[in-house]
């Protein structure tokens, strides 16, 4: 169905598990969202957005946008890469606005941005801090902690 209303957009579309995922172009990622979320497919409910890091890959952060329709009570994940150098997708706040707060949350721990996000700024971290918790090149460290067994 999407492949045939969205020509060029689909990358991979596979299932596993009962689970139907769909890999998406970047740049043609917001066609497919408003194409999703209206009929006939009513994919009205974004449930969340999540983003995992692979540096060894060239789109490098790789996006899931779990999505659900409560007329049909269909699951579908649509995946994106966001690219390595400049992490920028287009944010679907237009589409589903939920997406707003799920968006800053990938933009302040893995720094991808959203193009068109209404205010993407840190929701997590201190507006100070610098760079992204859960980059895999993110710096290890902490302070030092002084544990002592004596009472």
């Amino acid at each position: 169905m999407l492949g045939s209303a969205r020509p060029g957009a689909i990358v991979d579309e596979y299932e596993e598990f009962g689970e139907t995922t769909i890999e998406v172009k970047s740049e043609r990622l917001l066609d497919v969202c408003r194409f999703l979320q209206g009929p006939p497919a009513s994919f009205t409910m974004l449930t969340d957005v999540t983003c995992v890091d692979f540096p060894e890959e060239p789109g490098r952060f790789r996006m899931a946008y779990q999505l659900y329709s409560m007329e049909s009570a269909a699951r579908i994940r649509l995946r994106v890469w966001a690219g390595a150098e400049d992490p920028r997708v287009d944010s679907v706040v237009p589409v589903w606005p939920g997406a707003n707060w799920l968006e800053r949350e990938v933009y302040d721990m893995f720094g991808v941005r959203f193009t068109g996000h209404p205010d993407l700024a840190r929701i997590l971290m201190p507006d100070d801090w610098v760079g992204h918790p859960l980059r895999k090149d993110y710096p290890l460290g902490g302070e030092e902690v002084a544990f002592s067994d004596e009472l």
